[in-house]
């Protein structure tokens, strides 16, 4: 359950973000103003953005993988019977991020900032409320699943996924180092 706290929070949070995001689109590039490049300055920039890309598309692939894995490795820790396998099917269909449909390419940085501030803020509103159907969509499947699980799976479904957000790493460190850490 997530207190009234967390979520005033989270909307906090989600709106700072969209404003800085409208704020950083608005301001325009560096690029826009500097004097027109050089095609030998240019060709070093294309390798860069293929190589930004490939490492993007990598690094997707990379958390494909990964999801896959816990999934897996979730799926035998509950050890499902037959009767689950449907709503299992329903949840992890519910957790894959859906493909982008092949006639809507993605907006880039020089289209948005040709629109208007108001249509900026309208095309970001517009993600956002396509965010949240997709994460309703993902909180149904999660509780039509739980509730196909028996007392002892819901426990171990709950330590599981409890945090999901926080595998690895040493976290943001929000109340200082941690004892014993070197500095």
């Amino acid at each position: 359950m997530i207190s009234s706290r967390h979520t005033k929070l989270m909307a906090g949070l989600i709106a700072s973000a969209a404003f800085a995001c409208s704020t950083s689109f608005a301001q325009g590039s560096p690029a826009s103003t500097a004097a027109p490049t050089t095609s030998a300055q240019a060709a070093p920039a294309d390798a860069k953005t293929s190589r930004a890309h490939a490492d993007r598309t990598q690094r997707f692939e990379r958390m494909q993988a990964k999801r896959t894995q816990r999934l897996g490795e979730l799926k035998q820790k509950l050890r499902l019977d037959a009767s689950q396998e449907g709503a299992w099917n329903s949840f992890t269909a519910a957790q894959q991020r859906p493909a982008r449909p092949a006639g809507q390419p993605r907006m880039d940085r020089a289209e948005f900032a040709k629109l208007t501030t108001p249509q900026r803020l309208e095309h970001m509103q517009a993600r956002q409320a396509e965010r949240s159907a997709r994460f309703a969509q993902r909180i149904e499947a999660t509780r039509s699943f739980y509730a196909t699980l028996s007392p002892e799976q819901q426990k171990t479904f709950d330590a599981e996924t409890m945090h999901a957000g926080h595998r690895g790493g040493h976290g943001h460190r929000h109340h200082g180092p941690r004892e014993g850490a070197k500095s």
